[in-house]
């Protein structure tokens, strides 16, 4: 072992005299700066004892510099969607519009009246601020905003069906994303659940023949939103449901998932069961989510009859469910857009599922134009985009892509990924694809931007 290589490594003291660890210390603190300086001298003295040389101060110092730049990276962060999946949960869902970006920033950075009465100059209540504009826009009698709709589920079936039955089909049985599945979510609310019917066919004389001898406190109806089933299959529409309730005091509850206000089917796409629809139908509890088909913050919505949902507002799983004042301005703000009728203008799913082909062709054109220095063989191609987030399963979107022929479409995306900001594309047929329904216009500069860069450096 070479000593004289360990005595050529500086000392902490040393390193404190340099004007480079100066600067590190003021930009990342003391406490940090050394340690990283301690940890590349560990490294170091490692090195020399497997026979390497020693580096220099300096090498080091850039070394403990690189270490604290990484350290202090979020691990959160924006990225550029070019994979033509809109609501994609793995990229946090739906973009949020500008005014709802905006209402949040407004409210986080001061003081807000977020539980303050203004006018009584007292104590008031957070729920009011989302609530009124929902009853405004669905007609139900009162509405509740939790932190997901998993949370509206959970807090439904405790406050309303602790220790009771709850009927529910067999084929609605459903698991969403991360595993998470509704016989999970009832067994933790202290419901009792009761399966009726089959996997494919269910009438409502199932559910009317499990009345008799059971304690029946609710009806759950859970749509297959990110699931078909086809063939023989049969299942009771909600009207049906809620006379059978009517009938015997018992509350039909309407699980949507993704939920919608604006009919799907004016853009080519099967219809997807609205809000307002349910509320209609005699549906006393509807949930969905906020952050899918809606356009907002990631929430859950409750919206139904007073009474109903004034319990669940006082029941002490509320206050552990309930969402901050960021949530609730960016909610605000989304459902005020759709009060005005400016939802397909300002909120970004919206916008993306009302693009028609022909401009996202000469958007795809305008790419390419602008990325014809490179050389690389790319075309613009025919291709679907999709929903995605569990809404409107094996339904999709014409658009048009622009395609890059090149040796590794998978070494490509992963360079993409690793580009900044991080662009994710996908591939189809052995070739690279960016899809521009899923980048913003606004987007464009900087998503050629990186392109060029990326490719540049070779495919």
């Amino acid at each position: 072992m070479n000593q004289s290589e360990f005595r050529k490594l500086p000392s902490v003291d040393q390193f404190l005299q340099m004007q480079a660890v100066a600067r590190l210390i003021e930009r990342h603190g003391r406490a940090q700066t050394l340690g990283a300086l301690r940890a590349v001298l560990d490294a170091a003295r490692q090195a020399i004892q497997d026979g390497q040389l020693a580096p220099d101060a300096e090498a080091l110092v850039a070394e403990a510099a690189g270490r604290l730049a990484a350290e202090a990276r979020p691990s959160l962060y924006p990225v550029l969607n070019a994979s033509g999946v809109i609501i994609h949960t793995n990229l946090g869902r739906a973009p949020l519009s500008a005014r709802a970006r905006a209402a949040m920033q407004a409210v986080g950075q001061g003081y807000s009246n977020l539980e303050y009465d203004l006018d009584e100059g007292g104590r008031g209540s957070r729920y009011t601020h989302a609530a009124d504009l929902l009853r405004r826009l669905t007609d139900a009698e009162d509405a509740l905003l939790v932190n997901n709709n998993a949370a509206a589920v959970l807090l439904v079936l405790s406050a309303l069906a602790r220790d009771r039955a709850v009927l529910i089909s067999r084929s609605q049985l459903v698991e969403i994303g991360g595993g998470f599945r509704i016989p999970d979510v009832m067994r933790q609310s202290g419901a009792q659940l009761v399966e009726v019917g089959t996997t494919n066919r269910t009438y409502v004389r199932d559910y009317a023949d499990a009345l008799p001898s059971l304690d029946v406190a609710l009806i759950l109806r859970v749509h297959h939103s990110n699931f078909r089933i086809t063939g023989f299959v049969h299942e009771p529409a909600l009207a049906e449901l809620v006379a059978l309730g009517r009938q015997h005091a018992i509350p039909v509850v309407d699980d949507l998932g993704s939920g919608t206000l604006l009919d799907t089917e004016r853009y080519g796409l099967a219809h997807e069961p609205t809000i307002q629809e349910s509320l209609a139908a005699g549906a006393a509890i509807v949930t969905a989510s906020g952050d899918k088909l809606l356009g907002g913050p990631q929430a859950g919505l409750i919206l139904g009859q007073a009474d109903l949902v004034a319990q669940l507002r006082c029941h002490p799983l509320a206050r552990a469910l309930r969402v901050d004042k960021s949530t609730l301005a960016g909610a605000q703000a989304t459902l005020l857009a759709y009060l005005e009728g400016k939802a397909e203008n300002e909120i970004p799913i919206w916008r993306m599922i009302a693009t028609p082909v022909a401009a996202l062709a000469r958007r795809a054109r305008k790419w390419q134009r602008a990325l014809k220095e490179t050389g690389v063989p790319m075309a613009v191609v025919a291709a679907e985009s999709t929903v995605g987030g569990g809404s409107l399963p094996g339904q999709t979107l014409a658009t048009r892509a622009l395609a890059l022929e090149v040796p590794s479409p998978d070494a490509l995306a992963a360079r993409l990924r690793a580009a900044e900001p991080p662009v994710i594309a996908r591939i189809e047929g052995n070739r690279l694809l960016l899809d521009p329904r899923t980048v913003l216009p606004e987007q464009d500069v900087t998503l050629i931007k990186v392109l060029r860069a990326v490719l540049a450096a070779g495919t």
